[in-house]
């Protein structure tokens, strides 16, 4: 009886982490604008085309999106801020379209250029687009420095915004 319980709990927590808490985004709702962030700073939306997504809100990390862009990889460069720590992060095997270890690659040799998509989506989180030479992309949802610190326990360190109560608790 044990090991049926202990079988049976162990399905549901992987079920569970692979597919009960995610949903896909449809492409025409507001969670699938893509908006990437300028050299002035300012987060606006850029024309994409065959969008793919999913979320979930049991962790705000959970965000993963395919789409393609037709905008030049030398006009995105000029106009959009470069993100120099992107770390894409492993999406669930159902979804196909996202290889973090493959786009991963792409950045490390130059095949692809990681874009701020917008800097604390939520408190600490930060969109990251990363752009193909080809015109693929790839969104995901990263931890940034503040949030690292934040939600490790300690005081928001100089330059951050002031972390919502829920997050400066954890």
């Amino acid at each position: 009886m044990i090991v049926i319980s202990a079988l049976l709990a162990g399905a549901g927590v992987y079920y569970l982490q692979v597919y009960g808490y995610y949903r896909e985004i449809a492409a025409n709702a507001p969670a699938a604008e893509i908006r990437m962030t300028t050299v002035d700073g300012i987060a606006e939306p850029i024309l994409i085309e065959g969008f793919e997504g999913i979320d979930a809100d049991s962790s705000p990390i959970r965000f993963r999106a395919c789409f393609r862009t037709p905008q030049s990889m030398a006009m995105l460069t000029e106009t959009y801020k470069i993100y120099d720590e992107a770390v894409p992060l492993n999406a669930p095997s159902w979804f196909g379209c996202f290889d973090a270890q493959a786009i991963g690659a792409a950045l490390e040799e130059g095949r692809a250029v990681a874009y701020l998509g917008e800097e604390n989506i939520s408190y600490g989180i930060d969109r990251v687009v990363a752009i193909m030479d080809d015109g693929r992309a790839y969104a995901w949802h990263q931890i940034n420095h503040c949030g690292a610190v934040v939600f490790d326990g300690k005081p928001a360190p100089e330059g951050c915004p002031t972390p919502p109560a829920a997050a400066s608790e954890k």
